[in-house]
C-alpha cells in the first residue's frame, strides 16, 4: 500500500418501506478497489445502521404508505420476470356452486411467498371466515392480503405460518352460500436452490439492461453464507468482530471489485420478493446493474424461531 491513507466516502441510504408486520430491513454497500504499483483506492457508499422495530400487532399485516412510497413499490414490482403479482398457484377456472376451490390440496413454503386465495375469479363474496385445523403449522391468517403484491383483500388471506407440516384450511361466507376446505402442506425452502434462483433472476434483469450475465461466485460462496448468518446477530455492513464486511472475501493482490447487498425480514420471503426489494432501492439496484461485476454469490438463512426469519446476502465480485 502507499503511504497515503485510503480515502473513504460515506452516505446514508433513505429509510425503506415497512410494509409487513415484521420490519423490512435491507442494506447495500459497494466497495471498489484496484491495486497499481502497490497503491489502493478505497471508496464506500450507502451504509445504513438504523433499525426498524416491529411496532404493530401480529395480525395487522399492512401499514399505510405515502404516495412516494407507493410509487417505489409500483416501480420495483413492474418486472414480471422477478416477481409475480397474481395467485398463479390456484386454478382460476369456474368453481362449482357452493365451493371456493377447485383444488383439494396445495403446497406452500414455510417462509411463505403466497397468499391463500379462493379460486375461479370469484367476487362479491362479502365477509368471509378462515379457519385452520393445525395451529402449529398455520396459526391463522392476517386480516388482509398482501395488496402491495397484487392480492385481493376480498378473496385472499396471508397465512401466519408456524412450521412445516399439514393443516386443513376451511373458509366460507357468512351468508352460508359458499364453504370449502383445502389441505395445505407447508415445507421448508431449499437453501441452495433459492440462492441459485436469485442469480438466475439477477441475470434476467442484467440481460434486459444489456449487461453481461454473472457467473456463480465460487470464490466468495462461503463468504456469502457467512454474511447471511452474521446478519442474524448484527444487521450491518460491519461484521460482529468489528471488521468491514469485505474482509469475509477480500480482493486478491492483483486487484478487484466487490459489493454487498443485505436484506432481512418478512417481506424478503423468496428469491422473487428479495430481488424485487433490492431493485426498488437505488443503491442495491446499482450493485445488481454494475457492469464491472462478473460473479455473484448468494447466502440465505431461514430460521422461523428468530425475529426476522429470513436473512439474505449478495456478494458481487470480479474474482
Amino acid at each position: 500500500m502507499s503511504e497515503k491513507a485510503p480515502e473513504e466516502k460515506k452516505s446514508r441510504l433513505p429509510v425503506l418501506l415497512s410494509l409487513n408486520a415484521a420490519a423490512i430491513l435491507i442494506a447495500g454497500i459497494l466497495i471498489a478497489s484496484a491495486i497499481w504499483g502497490g497503491g489502493m483506492e478505497f471508496k464506500m457508499v450507502g451504509e445504513r445502521s438504523d433499525i426498524v422495530d416491529d411496532k404493530v400487532g401480529e395480525m395487522d399485516l399492512l401499514e399505510s404508505v405515502s404516495d412516494s412510497d407507493a410509487e417505489a413499490v409500483d416501480y420495483r414490482l413492474g418486472n414480471d420476470d422477478y416477481v409475480s403479482t397474481s395467485s398463479h398457484e390456484f386454478d382460476s377456472s369456474s368453481v362449482p356452486s357452493g365451493e371456493l376451490w377447485n383444488e383439494d390440496s396445495i403446497m406452500i413454503y414455510a417462509t411463505p411467498d403466497i397468499d391463500i386465495c379462493v379460486g375461479g375469479n370469484l367476487s362479491d363474496l362479502g365477509s368471509m371466515y378462515w379457519q385452520t385445523s393445525n395451529p402449529s403449522v398455520i396459526a391463522g391468517f392476517y386480516d388482509t392480503a398482501r395488496t402491495w403484491l397484487g392480492y385481493s383483500n376480498e378473496t385472499c388471506r396471508y397465512p401466519v405460518v408456524r412450521g412445516a407440516g399439514t393443516t386443513t384450511i376451511t373458509a366460507g361466507t357468512y351468508d352460508g352460500k359458499r364453504k370449502d376446505s383445502i389441505v395445505v402442506t407447508v415445507v421448508m425452502p431449499s437453501t441452495e436452490q433459492w440462492e441459485h434462483e436469485v442469480l438466475t433472476l439477477v441475470n434476467k434483469i442484467r440481460i434486459k439492461n444489456s449487461l453481461g450475465s454473472l457467473d456463480w461466485g465460487y470464490t466468495c460462496e462461503s463468504a456469502a453464507d457467512t454474511r447471511a448468518k452474521e446478519s442474524m446477530t448484527l444487521y450491518s455492513h460491519t461484521r460482529p468482530d468489528g471488521s468491514s464486511w469485505s474482509t469475509v472475501c477480500p480482493a486478491p493482490d492483483s486487484g478487484g471489485v466487490s459489493g454487498e447487498n443485505l436484506a432481512i425480514g418478512n417481506a424478503a420471503v423468496s428469491p422473487a420478493t428479495v430481488v424485487a426489494l433490492w431493485m426498488g432501492s437505488e443503491s442495491h439496484r446499482g450493485n445488481i446493474l454494475n457492469p464491472d461485476y462478473t460473479k455473484l454469490a448468494v447466502g440465505f438463512v431461514f430460521d422461523p424461531s428468530t425475529t426476522y426469519k429470513t436473512y439474505w446476502s449478495q456478494f458481487f465480485s470480479t474474482y
